[in-house]
């Protein structure tokens, strides 16, 4: 038996270090054999802060990035640090690098941050203006169809890498995680506790129908085969059934109060 903890939208980069300590040492205390993080981990000071859950807690860490954590910076030069940094770490594993993970004989791991691509909903009406298109270099200062085109190319990104690796997953394990950070279904981006409708303005720029298209080419030729996608980003709550093999929990978050997602016992 395995224990899995799941953090998504811990967003440490508000805490003080001793805060930080305090939450790993809550989710050192919970004995994980593996720890999934889905993204928002440390806003600025991202590579710290991963620096900080290597240290305290010493067990493989698997990890996705959040649009958070390229505020300040560029895309390029984020992920750049983060491939460096997971190439010579013995605990961080960066999911786009790894290819299938085995957690266990039954069960496996694959995972990809995606990105909110404005694939549902209607991108163009919409009055949103989230401060990804101020705080990230390659998303700032785009007319709108520029914008919307930079986010469909990053979704497309994260679709293409699920395309490549969870077909892989579904041939050898009778389980697969699936870990990104936005939601890729309207039925699982819940906000403010409750899913949207397709009018909602906010639906665009929380949900990645590039990643949720790629989940629906490739689940149903598995048909005995179970997928769970973990997802955040919206900071609410909920759990979608998608197809009878295909399930999406989207976890809430709250600013300044990190908590454990859920600890999962797999065989």
């Amino acid at each position: 038996m395995k224990r899995l903890a799941w953090l998504t939208d811990i967003h440490l980069e508000f805490l003080q270090p001793e805060q930080i300590e305090a939450f790993l040492k809550t989710v050192h205390t919970t004995n994980p054999d593996y720890v999934l993080v889905g993204g928002d981990i440390g806003g600025h000071r991202l590579m710290g802060i991963l620096e900080m859950i290597e240290f305290s807690l010493q067990v493989p860490i698997y990890f996705v990035l959040g649009n958070h954590d390229y505020y300040n910076h560029s895309i390029a030069a984020v992920r750049d640090a983060v491939r460096t940094l997971s190439l010579v770490s013995a605990y961080l594993h960066w999911l786009p690098l790894c290819d299938v993970v085995q957690l266990t004989e039954q069960i496996g791991l694959v995972g990809h941050g995606g990105w909110s691509d404005g694939g549902y909903g209607d991108f163009m009406s919409s009055s949103v203006m989230l401060n990804d298109y101020i705080y990230i270099r390659e998303l700032r200062g785009l007319s709108k169809s520029e914008r919307l085109a930079a986010l469909q190319q990053l979704g497309e990104e994260g679709a293409n890498h699920i395309r490549k690796v969870l077909p892989l997953a579904l041939e050898r394990f009778q389980q697969v995680f699936v870990v990104t950070h936005s939601p890729p279904f309207i039925e699982a981006t819940w906000h403010e506790n409750k899913t949207p409708q397709p009018d909602d303005p906010y639906l665009p720029h929380f949900s990645c129908k590039a990643i949720g298209d790629a989940l629906l080419e490739i689940v149903p030729q598995f048909p005995h085969r179970q997928v769970t996608v973990l997802c955040g980003h919206t900071h609410s709550s909920g759990q979608a059934q998608i197809r009878d093999n295909l399930q999406v929990l989207t976890q809430g978050a709250e600013y300044n109060n990190p908590q454990i997602a859920r600890l999962f016992e797999v065989e």
